[in-house]
């Protein structure tokens, strides 16, 4: 899984037709304090995700197995809102 912050949308008017009605975000991977590591994703969002929100994100075989995808051409999928993060790090 991947921790990620949703950083925008994407709008694609031409699609795979199995991708129809799917609304697809921008998400930056981030570690568990916030900071960002590595380069943002276009993930299929399956929770009604929203702008800013820390977000989990499944790739590959998997992100195909979240609600409502089998059959699709995804790579990735949002499948969780984090509420909390936290560590036992201390600060």
């Amino acid at each position: 899984m991947i921790l990620g912050k949703v950083v925008g949308t994407i709008v694609a008017t031409r699609k795979d037709e199995r991708l129809v009605g799917s609304t697809l975000l921008l998400v930056q991977p981030v570690l568990p304090d916030g900071e960002a590591r590595g380069g943002p994703i276009v993930a299929v969002d399956t929770v009604d995700a929203g702008a800013a929100e820390t977000v989990l994100v499944v790739s590959g075989s998997s992100a195909r197995m979240a609600a409502g995808q089998a059959d699709r051409p995804i790579d990735a999928a949002i499948i969780g809102i984090v509420d909390v993060v936290s560590t036992n790090e201390a600060p």
